[in-house]
């Protein structure tokens, strides 16, 4: 089954290499979507394909790279409509 998820992720997750190391992990279970920074400190990301290898990347995401403390991670149902077809980094927002 396919789903697809938006993602927040709070704590030191910027200038740790989070974004690179999300979408290294995305690409490696085969999931379509974006990652990117925010202006408050957050990392978003939005993520579609196979639920189990969706909710392998959020477990993931809840670590995060060697770098990065983790404190919260949002997560929440989003609609398909809009998601590339593979997983890119975007620019901050």
């Amino acid at each position: 089954m396919k789903v697809t998820k938006r993602l927040r992720i709070s704590g030191r997750v910027q200038g740790v290499g989070f974004r690179a190391s999300l979408a290294d992990e995305a690409r490696l279970r085969g999931l379509a979507g974006w990652v990117r920074n925010r202006s408050d400190g957050t990392v978003e990301a939005l993520v579609h394909g196979d639920a189990r290898e969706c909710d392998a990347l959020l477990a993931w995401a809840r670590r995060g790279p060697r770098a990065a403390r983790v404190d919260r991670v949002e997560v929440e149902e989003a609609a398909e409509a809009g998601v590339p077809a593979y997983f890119e980094q975007r620019p901050t927002a």
